[in-house]
């Protein structure tokens, strides 16, 4: 018999406390998106009433969509929404008018759109960087040799204010394999945590579904779990 969300998120749940305890973390400082893409809002209902509170959208019309009947918390609802895919930037504005948070900032003209569209409507932007640590062609990320100069350009930027850095590991049945490549996102916040008024790279998002314990033990702050909590995505 299949597992229930709730099962599923128990199961979660004791992983995340179990590679906090490894790494000496507290599971408190962990939070767990649900990431809900391509499931209907009944799934995320179930989802709420497990408990779950972030839930995270890649496609900016789905975001917008499922945000007008569940307002997150910058639009003064219980919820919050976090844009984790690739924007183009004629959809910054309704990224900024939904979003709680932006998981893809990666380049000094998404930053400029993006903080041109919340000055408009009186808002400081919260987001994340997006590195791409693995080199793969495929993924979206400034490099990492090119993460200064877009801190130095957003640093001008007084409607943004970023967060933390995130990233997506390459995909391997080995866990073991990208650790790497999460050490290398905290190594980059480290570095450049405090670099300039509006940046604090307190945040790493990284970790998803069948690699989120390592990045936990590497630092992880922000877990983005979609197919282990809900399961299959039935993408027809």
């Amino acid at each position: 018999m299949p597992l229930t969300l709730t099962e599923r998120l128990r199961l979660i749940e004791s992983r995340i406390d179990d590679a906090c305890a490894r790494a000496r973390r507290l599971p408190v400082d962990v939070t767990l998106i649900a990431v809900s893409k391509t499931f209907p809002m009944a799934r995320i209902d179930d989802a709420r009433e497990a408990g779950l509170v972030h839930f995270g959208e890649n496609k900016v019309q789905e975001l917008t969509g499922k945000a007008e009947t569940l307002p997150g918390s910058y639009q003064g609802g219980s919820v919050r929404w976090h844009m984790i895919g690739h924007l183009q930037r004629n959809k910054a504005r309704d990224v900024v008018a939904t979003a709680d948070l932006f998981h893809g900032l990666d380049s000094p003209r998404l930053a400029k759109e993006l903080n041109k569209r919340a000055a408009q409507i009186d808002r400081v932007m919260p987001c994340l960087v997006q590195v791409n640590v693995s080199g793969e062609d495929s993924k979206y990320g400034v490099a990492p040799e090119a993460l200064v100069p877009l801190l130095d350009a957003i640093g001008a930027l007084p409607n943004l204010r970023i967060d933390g850095l995130m990233t997506l590991a390459a995909p391997s049945p080995d866990p073991e394999r990208v650790r790497s490549q999460f050490a290398l996102l905290r190594t980059l916040a480290d570095q450049h945590r405090h670099h300039a008024e509006n940046i604090d790279l307190r945040h790493l998002s990284m970790g998803m579904s069948g690699d989120y314990e390592v990045a936990i033990e590497e630092g992880a702050t922000m877990i983005r779990v979609g197919s282990a909590l809900f399961g299959a995505r039935d993408y027809t």
